[in-house]
């Protein structure tokens, strides 16, 4: 499995069966395009389905389905993403996990705002965990 051995540091901190759907995907996403970026692409997509990037693991989501625009692309492309917040949550379930890490000002923040500061929160928190 090169999937195993091509964990990223985030998923080594979170639940087996994220770690389980990363690895089916990429070494699916293997077979299909090669290995590559577009095969990490395609493996981060199909976890953002399932799990959301909280500080520097991911956590299994209330419901089913992509977190972004890029997740729900059949193929994924380059570009932007909301990199593992749940951009499609509800105000309330990105203010919650806000709160958790430590956000400031979060109560005055709006949706798009709140995803941006869990992003950067979460980069703070792998980055510490590194």
């Amino acid at each position: 499995m090169p999937g195993k051995k091509e964990l990223p540091s985030t998923l080594e901190r979170s639940p087996k069966k994220a770690q389980e759907t990363w690895i089916k995907a990429h070494d699916s996403a293997v077979e299909t395009y090669g290995e590559g970026e577009r095969a990490h692409r395609t493996a981060f997509a199909a976890l953002k389905h399932s799990f959301e990037k909280i500080g520097d693991h991911w956590e299994p989501k209330g419901r089913k389905g992509p977190s972004d625009e890029q997740a729900a692309r059949s193929t994924p492309e380059p570009g932007h993403t909301a990199e593992g917040v749940d951009a499609n949550a509800s105000k309330q379930h990105l203010y919650k996990v806000a709160a958790r890490l430590g956000v400031e000002g979060r109560s005055k923040m709006s949706k798009a705002e709140l995803v941006e500061a869990i992003k950067k929160a979460n980069r703070r928190a792998t980055a510490k965990a590194r």
